[in-house]
């Protein structure tokens, strides 16, 4: 990975405090998206992280893991799938409940979004917990696909999610805090 470029990214991320609650700082990517030249950085270090396990589709988790995502997939010319909150996606779909601190929440992935066999890449922007990644990553085994790696831009390595995912997929965050 090129130094020069994690660290561009990592400056550009700004900490919002008290958001969405009391207590929490929030890594705003938004200065990321907003700047050309770090958007294009962002996708050449996803790309690069995935190396040689060149997939045949990006899964990328509703939302923020669409934008990085749908770039991701049109770079490798690969198709692109979503992984929405119950009810988004207009279709048949399966879905995976996760716990939240206060409750459970729900993801979906279309039946026919992944077929067996097929090698996925799946993307976020943000590794916290892990449960909604690892609900997202039960869906696509689910159907039969072979996870690659999982990315994200951000892994807040305190909250430990990664205990929270399977093991034997290799796991890569851009940024660590």
């Amino acid at each position: 990975m090129n130094q020069e470029h994690l660290s561009r990214l990592k400056a550009a991320i700004r900490d919002v405090h008290d958001f969405p609650k009391p207590g929490i700082v929030f890594k705003d990517i938004t200065p990321i998206l907003g700047d050309g030249n770090l958007f294009r950085h962002t996708i050449d270090e996803f790309i690069a992280a995935v190396g040689p396990e060149r997939p045949d589709k990006i899964v990328g988790i509703d939302a923020r893991g669409f934008i990085f995502g749908a770039a991701m997939a049109d770079r490798l010319g690969v198709g692109f799938v979503p992984v929405r909150k119950k009810g988004k996606l207009p279709w048949e779909t399966n879905g995976a409940a996760y716990a939240l601190e206060y409750g459970e929440a729900h993801v979906e992935i279309h039946k026919d979004a992944v077929l067996t066999g097929e090698r996925v890449v799946l993307i976020d922007d943000l590794l916290a917990t892990g449960g909604t990644a690892g609900a997202a990553l039960k869906l696509i085994h689910d159907l039969g696909g072979q996870v690659v790696c999982l990315l994200f831009l951000i892994e807040l390595a305190f909250l430990e999610g990664r205990k929270n995912l399977d093991a034997s997929v290799r796991t890569e965050a851009l940024l660590t805090y």
